[in-house]
């Protein structure tokens, strides 16, 4: 597996795996119609190729194939986690993640920050973010539940809020 910057020839194969990932999701999850106001079809190739020359995100290559995309935005937003349905399951987006960690740590920020889906929302608890509250969001008048969820990545900060966590609780009894 290969993680490189996006580049202007790998647009419709990224636009591509966000349709077949989204549409892939468990029924039990979102319905049909949830899927469809998420990721319409037809695709919009042309949005998707001015979305993707503004936020450069990370992709993963397998055997020249692009297997999944994160996007980590300056402020510290996760904009998208996604892989695609034929790689799940094989360390793409934890890899995909890997990479946005160590290049969030070496633009100093302090905090990482993503709206996950239901089936993100394990996926980003596994690695230390935190739900702070759930919503309820409308995509073309239907509506789709996700997380907002955040990880501090100074230890201090981090310190600070397992401490004030723990006397809250501790008091609170």
């Amino acid at each position: 597996m290969d993680i490189q910057t996006y580049s202007a020839d790998k647009a419709r194969e990224v636009a591509e795996l966000f349709h077949q990932s989204i549409h892939a999701i468990d029924p039990s999850l979102y319905t049909s119609e949830q899927k469809e106001a998420w990721a319409p079809t037809p695709v919009d190739y042309e949005n998707w190729s001015e979305r993707l020359k503004a936020k450069k995100p990370f992709i993963a290559l397998i055997e020249n194939c692009v297997a999944g995309f994160i996007e980590l935005d300056a402020n510290g937003h996760i904009d998208c986690t996604y892989t695609h349905p034929n790689f799940q399951g094989r360390g793409v987006a934890s890899a995909l993640y890997e990479h946005l960690l160590a290049e969030a740590r070496a633009r100093n920020l302090k905090r990482l920050y993503v709206e996950a889906s239901l089936i993100a929302k394990p996926f980003f608890e596994h690695r230390g973010f935190s739900v702070v509250k759930k919503n309820e969001v409308q995509r073309n008048a239907v509506s789709l539940v996700n997380f907002s969820m955040e990880r501090y990545l100074s230890p201090n900060n981090q310190m600070r809020r397992c401490a004030s966590a723990l006397s809250v609780r501790h008091f609170g009894e």
